[in-house]
């Protein structure tokens, strides 16, 4: 291969950038993946200390690449799912939503679970080691790009090292604010929120069995993620964990951040509750303003976004990335047909075909997470009332839950042969 030309150049190297490189790689496209930060810093603890979410139908993927093998031993099966409203003292309301895996089995086919609970630092370490093994693959990291020119024919970056690299498609996968998208001057609906996540892991009394829950604060969502139980801090006993994305007012979170340990554990363990017993959050925290992009289009001359690039959403659904995994599969089946045919795979009619198949899946999640958080981010209480109504109305009719959850585990749509567990 020769290592200055290249059928696709991604810029970005994170969970939607390393799994795009990797797809594309297995199926024949030679592929340099380029970051400016060094890639192995992506997988230690300290990085961001975040965990992911990864649906039923991402984790096909991932097997499909061979990637699942060495995540699974670090990732919990999401059995139900409970939703609910609740107050300034994070009382749950009595009326509730619940989702049970086993509702989306079909012709007495085994239950699967929704979903796996993974920290982001172990799916970062089995993508780089699978890219590290992967001959179709370079990595140039850490280096960055500081120049860019595409036309009809070819692309070409400049690396701040001075290499140029040649590429029939360059794929932006840098996040919501990159720089790839705004130099070709693809606009974006962008708000913030005015909401800040807080990020901890904490250890409770009692074990979560596979239950995540999101309850509806004034300030926003408060997620309590189920993961795979760890050691004490001296290693004598194992501890229950759960992942917590608690969701507050920007003021109101910037002023909890600033609390001492004492009182903070006393504001989380109000909101908390006590159904798994006594619960302190362990760790570090960390905290991500929350906003919205929508890029106004996926693609340009020899240019595409995938990811964050072209969809940054709000986490209250927990399907920020796995809308990023469907762009992937989608690209990477597109991009593999175009060559097996004998077509440019950076032309326009191969990008114009990615973006009518992601646009309607894409669209209709950024709509509803907007209006989600809107709908329940909120202490008005004829509001509250009418949809805690609405919550246990779904509750009560089985056809409608399970439409939810086979949305939740990404089976509904036409679906792109990753996703569906296979080769393109």
């Amino acid at each position: 291969m020769n290592k200055d030309r290249f059928d696709l150049a991604i810029v970005g190297a994170g969970l939607n950038g390393s799994l795009l490189a990797l797809a594309a790689a297995e199926a024949g496209l030679s592929t340099a993946l380029i970051d400016r930060v060094a890639l192995t810093t992506m997988s230690q603890a300290a990085f961001d200390g975040r965990t992911t979410a990864v649906a039923y139908t991402s984790q096909r993927l991932f097997a499909a690449l061979d990637a699942w093998e060495e995540v699974a031993p670090e990732a919990e099966p999401i059995l139900d799912i409970r939703i609910s409203d609740a107050g300034h003292d994070g009382r749950a309301s009595p009326l509730f939503l619940h989702f049970d895996h086993r509702e989306a089995a079909t012709g007495g086919s085994e239950p699967a679970p929704m979903g796996w609970i993974v920290e982001n630092r172990f799916l970062r370490a089995a993508l780089l080691r699978r890219l590290a093994a992967c001959p179709q693959v370079e990595l140039i990291a850490p280096d960055e790009v500081i120049d860019s020119k595409r036309d009809l024919d070819t692309a070409e970056l400049t690396l701040k090292s001075g290499r140029r690299i040649a590429a029939r498609l360059i794929a932006s996968a840098e996040g919501r604010f990159g720089s790839m998208r705004e130099d070709a001057g693809i606009g974006a609906r962008a708000w913030s929120y005015n909401q800040i996540a807080i990020v901890l892991v904490a250890k409770h009394e009692r074990p979560h069995r596979g239950v995540a829950q999101e309850k509806f604060l004034p300030g926003g969502p408060f997620a309590i993620l189920p993961m795979t139980d760890g050691p004490s801090s001296d290693g004598s006993t194992v501890e229950h964990r759960s992942s917590i994305v608690w969701t507050e007012r920007a003021d109101l979170a910037r002023r909890l951040l600033e609390l001492d340990a004492p009182r903070f554990q006393a504001e989380f363990a109000r909101r908390f509750g006590d159904h798994l017993g006594a619960v302190a959050p362990i760790g570090p925290r960390w905290s991500y303003p929350l906003s919205l992009v929508h890029a106004e289009r996926y693609v340009d001359t020899r240019l595409v976004l995938v990811g964050d690039a072209a969809h940054g959403i709000h986490p209250i659904a927990g399907q920020g990335y796995n809308l990023g995994v469907r762009d992937i599969a989608a690209l990477v089946e597109v991009l593999v047909d175009a060559k097996r045919l004998g077509l440019d795979v950076g032309g326009a009619d191969t990008l114009e075909r990615y973006a009518q198949w992601r646009r309607a899946d894409n669209f209709a999640m950024v709509a509803a997470t907007d209006l989600l958080n809107r709908l329940f981010s909120n202490d008005i209480k004829p509001l509250r009332f009418a949809r805690d109504l609405g919550l246990a109305a779904v509750n009560r009719v089985p056809s409608l839950r399970r439409f939810f959850v086979r949305h939740a585990m990404g089976l509904v749509g036409d679906l792109p042969k990753l996703i569906r567990g296979e080769r393109p």
